[in-house]
């Protein structure tokens, strides 16, 4: 074993690490805090730990004004935006990565395009647009924002999950006497289930933790991103704490359950077989 590929590993792990520590860290001392007893959050100099965990913190933030009404919204909304997407995404996916046609390329860079213009310049006509059609402070209206933004991220990911499906399954099935739509339900779907059961996480944790578009087209229907951030400033450590916690929970329950799917996912979908 040669020293410079073990000088290699060692600064690759110390890399590693040094980023694992750098999300980690914040994290951890957001979870810690919002198990902190609150008169403990103001003393100084502040322990690492607390002298004993408790959940006055927790309960204080959920039973606070709008914070129920507003996680009701956000379950809601995370859960129609996972609906629209699956239902364009999973077919446009299917159909990039089985069908050539002209402009085929084209469609794969404009889907990332649209992520390159920020949701700040386009608040104004959006929320024109909303007014006029009777979307506005609706939760529809911000499960529909939540799936545009979300969309290019799932027809990228189905893209890949598709192109993993072996083709020569669904021919069989073809000529067994399946249309193409039949053997695209049950053949190619049910194989691709767990991959899009990834793509439907990661779709929920875009539209959980979306702040902007939601405090610009919500004024009573806020979700709870949107929520705590137009009452931050008048809210105490505490509460701060122990919404950052509550926001980032489900975005780690998530990515943990994913973690498998994703090298072959993104690896897929730029890889043609």
């Amino acid at each position: 074993m040669s020293y410079p590929w073990i000088l290699r590993r060692t600064l690759l792990y110390m890399a590693v690490t040094a980023f694992a520590l750098w999300v980690l860290v914040p994290i951890f001392f957001i979870g810690i805090s919002a198990f902190t007893p609150r008169n403990e959050i103001y003393r100084w100099p502040k322990p690492i730990l607390p002298s004993r965990f408790s959940l006055d913190t927790m309960r204080f933030f959920l039973n606070s004004y709008g914070v129920l009404r507003s996680l009701s919204n956000s379950v809601w909304v995370a859960l129609l935006t996972l609906a629209f997407t699956l239902a364009v995404g999973a077919p446009a996916g299917y159909a990039v990565a089985r069908f050539h046609f002209r402009g085929r390329e084209g469609f794969r860079l404009g889907i990332l395009i649209t992520r390159m213009f920020p949701t700040a310049l386009l608040a104004v006509p959006l929320a024109v647009t909303f007014i006029k059609w009777g979307l506005y402070d609706t939760l529809i209206g911000v499960a529909l924002i939540h799936t545009a933004m979300a969309l290019p991220f799932a027809v990228i990911i189905t893209t890949g999950i598709f192109m993993g499906v072996p083709k020569d399954l669904e021919e069989a099935a073809m000529t067994l006497g399946c249309s193409r739509f039949g053997a695209f339900v049950r053949v190619a779907l049910p194989l691709a289930l767990p991959g899009l059961a990834a793509a439907a996480m990661f779709t929920f944790v875009i539209s959980w933790n979306e702040v902007f578009a939601a405090t610009i087209l919500t004024v009573n229907n806020r979700t709870l991103p949107a929520h705590i951030l137009t009452t931050i400033q008048a809210s105490p450590l505490y509460f701060r704490f122990a919404g950052g916690f509550f926001m980032i929970l489900p975005a780690l329950f998530f990515m943990f359950l994913i973690r498998r799917y994703l090298f072959h996912m993104w690896g897929g979908a730029t890889a043609e077989r």
